[in-house]
């Protein structure tokens, strides 16, 4: 499979955002997010992409087939569930991008593009003169009854790269889980590197 990778910003950016609803859903629906995701919801939630100087979609494209994306923004143009934990504990949010979510359809995985999401984020990210990012991972119980007995967490992806968990710095954020019929707030463990 040759897949190429572009960095959408602009007009590119918005031109993405319905095949990203389509890919968020997908994706999400497995562990450990379990969302259960509307293109309403997605259409409002992406919107601010679109709409927010310095955001960035890296697009994975099997010919003209978007079948993964990373997105990013400045950290101070956010959502408050995400940047009030940093901002609590002092930390600069000027010099911070936030390196939001990476999505990928499963029969693409295993090709580096997971790299790829990372480098072309932060470049984008020192190209506007950040030089630290963040990004959240979910936080599921151990003994979740969905959660796969396969499933390997990407701590160890992370790491390489270069990222830290934050100590006790959880940011929460409310989503509809797969088969429930009320949102409900789930816990996010912030990792952090300076670029």
């Amino acid at each position: 499979m040759s897949i190429e990778i572009k960095r959408l910003t602009g007009g590119d950016l918005k031109a993405a955002l319905d095949a990203l609803a389509g890919l968020r859903i997908s994706v999400f629906r497995a562990w450990p997010y379990l969302y259960e995701g509307t293109l309403e919801y997605e259409a409002k939630y992406l919107q601010r992409y679109a709409e927010t100087e310095g955001a960035v979609i890296v697009g994975a494209y099997d010919g003209d087939r978007l079948v993964g994306a990373a997105t990013g923004e400045p950290l101070g143009e956010e959502l408050e569930d995400f940047r009030a934990p940093l901002e609590a504990r002092g930390f600069n949010l000027d010099r911070i991008f936030y390196m939001a979510e990476s999505v990928l359809d499963p029969v693409y995985r295993g090709q580096g593009i997971g790299h790829r999401f990372f480098d072309e984020r932060e470049a984008h990210a020192r190209s506007l003169g950040f030089d630290e990012a963040v990004f959240c991972a979910v936080i599921r119980p151990e003994n979740h009854p969905l959660k796969p007995a396969d499933y390997a967490p990407l701590d160890p992806f992370w790491r390489k790269r270069g990222y830290e968990k934050l100590q006790d710095v959880i940011v929460t954020f409310p989503w509809l889980d797969v088969g429930d019929t009320n949102e409900t707030d789930k816990p996010m463990q912030v990792w952090y590197r300076k670029l």
